[in-house]
């Protein structure tokens, strides 16, 4: 007879369990606030130790983050409690298309779901900005978020901004 502590969720494996009573407590954020700050350090604190070369944003000052603002962009932010555990932004980049920046996940809740939730809000937020398509781009030293995207129904494209940092090309289309 299965065991009903925590609803029958004593014989699921850690990951299940996780994954059933995440809350993907998901709210826009300004990219200027506190904790949208911290949750782009920590993201450009693990590329830096990815990257061979290092990563380098270049400085996070009101005029580069102001593009994630509405009515032309959006920064969201995952919450478990009172603590951020993931971020992404969106800017728009013409009158039909969005740049996706910014996807991180905290390591305590990936394999949460909370990646796949935070770019469908974002992509149900860029259909009621009236965007049509999405781009962003990534690193080969990222495998898993290749992979991912291409899981979320994104199309791998021609480069096209000079990121020196990105080596894959993705758009979709909404």
């Amino acid at each position: 007879m299965p065991d009903k502590v925590n609803g029958g969720l004593a014989n699921l494996p850690a990951d299940c369990i996780l994954r059933h009573i995440m809350r993907h407590d998901i709210r826009p954020a300004d990219p200027t606030d506190p904790q949208s700050l911290a949750s782009m350090q920590d993201y450009f604190a693990e590329l830096a130790a990815i990257f061979p070369q290092g990563f380098d944003p270049g400085p996070l000052t009101e005029e580069s983050l102001s593009s994630m603002r509405a009515p032309d962009g959006l920064f969201l932010l995952a919450f478990d409690g009172r603590t951020a555990i993931g971020c992404v932004g969106l800017r728009r980049e013409d009158a039909t298309t969005g740049e996706v920046k910014r996807l991180w996940v905290a390591p305590a809740a990936r394999q949460s779901g909370l990646a796949r939730a935070l770019m469908a809000e974002i992509e149900t937020k860029a259909r009621t900005m009236g965007l049509s398509r999405l781009v962003l781009d990534t690193s080969r030293h990222l495998p898993k978020a290749v992979a991912f995207y291409h899981r979320q129904g994104w199309t791998e494209i021609a480069r096209y901004n000079d990121n020196p940092y990105a080596h894959h090309f993705f758009e979709k289309r909404l």
